[in-house]
């Protein structure tokens, strides 16, 4: 009952509460971006939902684009801004993806979206991920983020799939916003700790 009601209806008041309590904080980090990303400050990205269908995730724009003469790792050094570096210092970064929330596309809890790129890579217990919503937040994140290998991650989400429930939702909700507290586990170069994954037989 609660995975097919009661979990997106909390998902759409507590994101409409949260970006109408944000707002004010929202707009001054647009203000901001708008003049330190020449005009840009959202950052626009497919990504796989629920079942696999593509949406489109909304973040503050964080790093800088990338340039199409250098290869993406020898640009990823330092494209996180300083006013990036900030965002994500204190994990503002995040705050807009209330609206992919807000919209359906993601819950509040659940495996993060990963990269289109991945689909195909899967194996069919990796892909269980996608019976759910993609979250914000997720066992995963709580249990390490990108100090954890793939095969981990993949682990994290398929086992929260399995045990998905209304406790273990309140669980990492709590353990989430003492890791923002703490800054825990806070990565301003996400590019340079998590290598891209090359599948399960590279």
């Amino acid at each position: 009952m609660y995975t097919l009601f009661f979990k997106n209806i909390l998902d759409f008041f507590i994101s409409l509460i949260g970006l109408i309590i944000l707002s004010p904080i929202i707009a001054i980090i647009i203000v901001v971006l708008i003049f330190t990303n020449n005009g840009k400050p959202f950052f626009l990205q497919l990504r796989p939902g629920k079942y696999g269908k593509l949406f489109k995730i909304i973040k503050f724009k964080t790093m800088t684009d990338l340039k199409p003469s250098l290869k993406k790792e020898e640009h990823s050094l330092n494209r996180v801004t300083k006013t990036g570096a900030f965002i994500r210092k204190y994990s503002l970064d995040e705050i807009l993806q209330l609206v992919n929330v807000l919209k359906g596309d993601m819950s509040l809890i659940g495996p993060r979206p990963l990269l289109v790129e991945y689909l195909p890579l899967y194996n069919n217990v990796q892909k269980t991920r996608h019976n759910v919503r993609p979250g914000i937040t997720g066992w995963a994140q709580i249990k390490g983020r990108n100090a954890i290998s793939w095969d981990q991650k993949f682990e994290y989400d398929v086992w929260y799939v399995k045990n998905l429930s209304f406790g273990l939702d309140v669980k990492i909700l709590f353990l989430t916003m003492l890791k923002v507290i703490k800054k825990d586990g806070v990565n301003t170069n996400e590019n340079m700790t998590m290598p891209a994954w090359k599948g399960n037989n590279p």
